[in-house]
């Protein structure tokens, strides 16, 4: 019994300032908490946006795809040169012939 008594206890001060100490731990990781949550909120949110933006295009593109595959249909073409009064009339299968390229007569030099 008298051996308990003779041991040395730690100071009063260590009973206090340590609930202190872990408090602001406690405190100091909730905040770095709040502030990783908030930045994954961010980048989620940047994240969609960049996929609506991607979207968006990818229908752009499909849309303009459309558009130039009206345009350049033959029989819509055909149809709007007889809409318009054009002398242009379509060549018939065996009335074309290939004309291959005449070779160059001079070739230009870079040196004088």
């Amino acid at each position: 019994m008298n051996r308990l008594k003779s041991q040395t206890r730690p100071p009063a001060s260590i009973y206090i300032f340590a609930p202190i100490a872990a408090a602001i731990i406690g405190a100091c990781g909730g905040v770095l908490h709040a502030d990783y949550k908030f930045r994954q909120t961010q980048v989620n949110r940047e994240i969609d946006a960049i996929e609506r933006r991607v979207e968006q295009y990818q229908l752009d593109i499909r849309t303009i795809q459309m558009r130039s595959d009206s345009i350049l249909n033959r029989f819509a073409i055909r149809q709007q040169l007889e809409e318009a009064g054009t002398s242009l009339r379509p060549i018939p299968l065996g009335r074309f012939e290939d004309v291959k390229p005449a070779p160059p007569t001079a070739v230009a030099s870079a040196l004088p």
